[in-house]
């Protein structure tokens, strides 16, 4: 079995392109504690929380193939799926326009009163959910999150739009050199889901200076000490990366890599970057004592079969 959204990859009819379509339309109208240990029953398998990606809601599309695929691979496991608003539509618009600081602050409040998490959960991110979750895992530490799992997430943001890599195509490059003009606007930064997370390789000072939310979680402009400690209470940080993902620009954002400076073509690895060699969210040092695993899917964006997920995923569901 492989699971998969209707048309992926046919680009032009993926929630990922409707993102981004979006976003240019913007552009036209705006120039000691370790706590995964509990007393949990010994035969009840952790609680699960799932963020699910833009485009999709909780409980319907892509996300409840997810979520009954923990539930027949993890049996008894608890499944908690995150509503981020009232009813479908207005989940998957919130997907796409809804501030993603006041996403991860719903977030937080919905586990925090959620009487069958109080004694640890795991995570899953799938694509921006991912760095969504990595979020919640930093400034909320109460449920403790166990482990991480982020699926094709752009943990270091995104230069390019989906299936249009921009140092392949010239009319691609153009169209992102347009949306750089409006990604740093304050009002789109508000309100463009996609625009928080748009990190420009060719002015790294514009992007520390306006992101409003992946810059910050990052450590860009400072170190916020709890961002670090509370990560690195994780067993396990998982970041898969899909080797054909067509939807994720770079891809070696999914393992906190990124083009290096003042061009978009050259990347880094997470291991080379600034982020890791200051230690600045203890990824490091994570590395280091074994917390961090890097996977991979020879795949398009999210795509994976349920052999794959029962023989890499599932050991750290448990």
């Amino acid at each position: 079995m492989t699971l998969h959204q209707d048309s992926v990859p046919d680009c032009k009819m993926t929630s990922q392109g409707r993102g981004w379509i979006l976003l240019l339309f913007c552009f036209s109208c705006v120039w000691e504690t370790e706590p995964w240990k509990t007393n949990r029953n010994a035969t009840e398998p952790p609680p699960v929380v799932i963020w699910h990606g833009m485009g999709d809601s909780c409980c319907k599309g892509l996300t409840l193939k997810h979520i009954k695929l923990v539930e027949e691979t993890v049996p008894g496991s608890y499944v908690l799926s995150l509503k981020i608003g009232k009813n479908v539509i207005e989940e998957i618009g919130n997907s796409y326009i809804m501030n993603v600081n006041d996403q991860v602050e719903q977030a937080c409040n919905i586990l925090s009163k959620d009487k069958k998490l109080q004694n640890g959960y795991n995570a899953m991110g799938f694509s921006q959910g991912g760095q969504f979750m990595r979020a919640v895992a930093q400034r909320c530490p109460s449920p403790a999150m166990m482990n991480l799992i982020t699926f094709g997430a752009q943990h270091q943001g995104v230069y390019g739009l989906p299936c249009c890599p921009g140092e392949s195509l010239h009319i691609c490059d153009w169209i992102r050199k347009m949306l750089n003009l409006v990604a740093y606007n304050s009002l789109i930064q508000k309100h463009l889901v996609q625009a928080e997370y748009w990190h420009d390789p060719l002015n790294e000072d514009l992007y520390r200076n306006k992101s409003i939310f992946l810059a910050e979680i990052n450590q860009e402009r400072g170190i916020n000490e709890s961002y670090k400690e509370n990560l690195m209470k994780l067993k396990k940080f998982v970041m898969v990366k899909f080797l054909k993902d067509s939807m994720v620009d770079p891809v070696d954002s999914e393992w906190f890599g990124f083009y290096k400076a003042g061009q978009a073509k050259d990347t880094y690895s997470l291991q080379e970057s600034v982020l890791y060699q200051e230690d600045r969210l203890g990824l490091k040092a994570m590395d280091k004592a074994s917390k961090l695993e890097f996977l991979t899917v020879d795949g398009d964006h999210l795509q994976f079969s349920k052999e794959w997920f029962i023989n890499n995923i599932v050991p750290y569901l448990k």
